[in-house]
């Protein structure tokens, strides 16, 4: 799989930060193993998505939410689109995201999850699995600072109450002439800080290099796949890239079998500044020493404004 970092994040943070954050700047994508989610819980998610994805189609589209954003509950087949794709999506998908006590000052952001009733259990062990999803995807963004030059700690703050989205995600089965090597997901970046994927190891998931070739990215069972988003590569003035990347459809049996994954999209508070001299800034009290100003740095923008923009290009607002 090339020179893409694959870690333990069971290692010491300060043993892994360099090779995931050269992986990050060249390809914006690191595999990481040992990342401390339950294998029986993720088994009882997936087999939870498979049963909720085989309902009638009338019973999904009851938790539809209208002006949602899709942020919440179900979103049909061929909905999303990436931002200037001409075609939707062919993929359904449920979204499970932060609940919060009805008072919390960023609760207008977040509105409550809803749960099917169909399946037992549904709810607990998506809750259980968002959780740990965090608490992996905060221990991530430590190497990462660690990487930059920041405090370990550095990122905890802008992340903690974040409007972070855990997606279940079914591709149905192509059975067209055409259906070997189709687009499943068309080119995109993701617009979060960084994206946590339990489930690439069915073929299919693609970034484009630097040298604009697409390379195949395949996880060892049971792995997560990581990938920057638009916001940390904002924040970071480039440094760490957010990597076009894709779906599609494998070669052989596989192709016409129905795929699924279950992404993380880990959000900074809706609340928090993107804004990179406020990262430098943090970056040169740590070093002790002033560097010169960001190039090309883009201008404060504050994480809720970003996703709202974001999502009215890929037709979920």
């Amino acid at each position: 799989m090339s020179d893409i970092a694959s870690v333990s994040l069971s290692r010491p943070l300060e043993e892994i930060a360099d090779e995931l954050g050269r992986s990050f700047a060249e390809y914006g994508f690191g595999v990481i193993r040992d990342h401390g989610i339950d294998p029986d819980l993720i088994a009882r998610a997936e087999e939870m998505s498979k049963a909720f994805f085989a309902l009638p189609e009338e019973t999904k589209r009851a938790y539809k939410l209208e002006g949602g954003g899709g942020a919440r509950g179900y979103t049909p087949f061929g909905t999303e689109k990436a931002k200037d794709a001409e075609v939707h999506d062919l993929k359904e998908f449920w979204h499970v995201g932060r609940d919060l006590p009805p008072k919390h000052k960023l609760a207008e952001f977040m509105a409550p999850n809803i749960w099917p009733s169909e399946i037992d259990g549904y709810r607990e062990a998506f809750e259980e699995l968002y959780s740990a999803f965090d608490a992996a995807g905060a221990r991530v963004l430590k190497a990462i600072a660690l990487h930059l030059g920041l405090p370990r700690d550095f990122f905890d703050d802008t992340v903690a109450d974040g409007n972070s989205v855990m997606r279940l995600l079914h591709y149905p089965p192509m059975d067209s002439a055409d259906a070997e090597g189709a687009i499943r997901a068309a080119a995109h970046g993701d617009i979060n800080t960084i994206t946590l994927l339990l489930g690439a190891e069915e073929a299919g998931l693609e970034l484009l290099t630097k040298q604009g070739e697409w390379l195949a990215v395949a996880p060892p069972p049971g792995a997560l796949v990581v990938n920057i988003g638009d916001m940390l590569e904002r924040l970071t003035a480039g440094r760490l890239r957010s990597t076009t990347h894709r779906v599609v459809n494998p070669h052989g049996e596989a192709a016409r079998r129905a795929r699924y994954s279950m992404p993380f999209f880990l959000h900074f508070r809706p609340d928090y500044l993107i804004d990179p001299a406020s990262l430098q800034a943090a970056q040169d009290s740590e070093s002790g020493r002033g560097n010169a100003p960001v190039a090309d740095a883009q201008p404060p923008i504050t994480a809720h404004d970003f996703l709202m923009q974001r999502l009215r290009e890929i037709n979920l607002v």
